[in-house]
């Protein structure tokens, strides 16, 4: 009879029975028929260990477009044309452009191993209705296919905990778990009818089409509020920029123009003193020409010199005088005949420069103040010269 320290059933020592019930994870039957039967395999570690075993895989493809297209040029060969709106972005892309636009994503993974694969293909997913539904634009609807047998696809059954074929899920933003949430919203598994899977999918839509529109609204709220904060303020700094463009170039007009009239008021103020200094060397070299020649002397050169603005002047020279006196003469020759003979000091800084040219007429000779040279030696006895502007002449010339 068992007793308080005894097995009721088996009638084994409490100590002796409690190691079976652990080795049989405290599951009483599988303890009771390993007591009586004895122990064989473990089933509890083989039932384990057999849910531990993954899934064999398919062959992974990496090129996640390619495989896409792949699976969609496969889909038409079984299957025939149809008008599924296909996407060829990879499902990352997708889930985040739905998350944006605050639409629906329709997620259908085939198994072309399942045995109800064909018919879903065939009279649910081509089905006229199913097809208009997913087409319709005011359902903003994104549909993403992928067979299980390309890696993305079965990533993505892994992520969604796919158990169970043909499977759909319809994912949205769910506002309510957090901002920034995305979730299964509603999964439709395993075989049923066409209309079944519209009044499914249209059921699950319908809840959730107004509360996404409501926050699409807001969205597209807040980017026209966005878009218009940064047009405005990019009109206030184009604004901006203009200003001080023009206020650069206001600034550059000012500085030009202070320069120009700093170059005027030096040019004036240089042309000034050039003048003073050009009036006041005539004045000292009209003081130091030499007296004409008394009759007594000898070596004496006669000259008649045709002024610019005067008329004939006759002078004499004596021979021995540089070539640069008779130039003298003719600048000075107003001073001489004013009588302003006064004694001045020579400029500082001044190197004066004749404005004309002595020249005889036939033969043409210039009788240049720079070659140097006496009065006797260039001209001879006498001569009839002209007196030129250097000016006048070169224009003369370049005609």
């Amino acid at each position: 009879m068992a007793t308080p320290d005894s097995d009721i059933i088996t009638d084994q020592d409490v100590r002796a029975a409690i190691p079976l019930l652990r080795r049989s994870q405290w599951n009483v039957e599988i303890a009771v028929a390993k007591f009586f039967d004895g122990e064989g395999p473990d089933l509890v570690a083989e039932a384990l260990a057999a849910q531990n075993v993954p899934p064999p895989r398919a062959p992974r493809q990496e090129n996640l477009q390619q495989s896409l297209l792949h699976g969609q040029r496969e889909f038409t060969e079984e299957y025939g044309e149809n008008s599924l709106p296909w996407t060829s972005q990879g499902y990352a892309t997708s889930l985040d452009q739905t998350k944006r636009e605050y639409g629906f994503l329709l997620v259908i993974l085939l198994s072309p191993e399942h045995d109800d694969t064909t018919s879903f293909c065939r009279e649910v997913l081509m089905n006229a209705e199913v097809t208009s539904f997913l087409n319709d634009p005011t359902n903003t609807m994104r549909v993403w296919i992928g067979d299980l047998r390309d890696s993305e696809a079965y990533q993505v059954s892994t992520a969604l905990k796919c158990t169970k074929f043909p499977f759909s899920a319809l994912i949205c933003n769910t506002p309510e778990i957090s901002s920034t949430s995305i979730s299964v919203v509603s999964r439709l598994t395993g075989p049923m009818t066409a209309s079944t899977y519209l009044s499914k999918l249209r059921a699950a839509h319908a809840a959730r089409a107004s509360q996404l529109e409501t926050g699409r609204v807001a969205h597209n709220l807040q980017n026209s509020e966005r878009n218009l904060r940064a047009e405005q303020d990019q009109a206030y700094e184009r604004s901006l920029a203009q200003d001080r463009e023009r206020a650069r170039q206001r600034r550059e007009a000012e500085a030009a123009a202070a320069a120009a009239e700093k170059a005027r008021l030096d040019a004036e103020r240089n042309a000034t003193l050039l003048a003073e200094k050009r009036k006041a060397w005539r004045k000292w070299r009209a003081s130091k020409v030499k007296p004409e020649p008394g009759l007594e002397e000898k070596e004496i050169v006669r000259i008649a010199l045709k002024l610019p603005e005067a008329a004939r002047v006759m002078r004499k020279f004596r021979a021995s005088d540089e070539i640069e006196e008779l130039y003298a003469f003719v600048e000075c020759y107003e001073d001489l005949q004013a009588g302003i003979t006064e004694e001045v000091e020579k400029p500082e800084g001044y190197e004066h420069e004749f404005g004309f040219r002595i020249v005889s007429t036939l033969p043409r000779v210039v009788y240049d103040v720079k070659g140097g040279g006496t009065i006797g030696e260039k001209v001879g006895r006498s001569g009839n010269l002209i007196v030129e502007s250097i000016f006048e002449g070169e224009e003369e010339e370049g005609e």
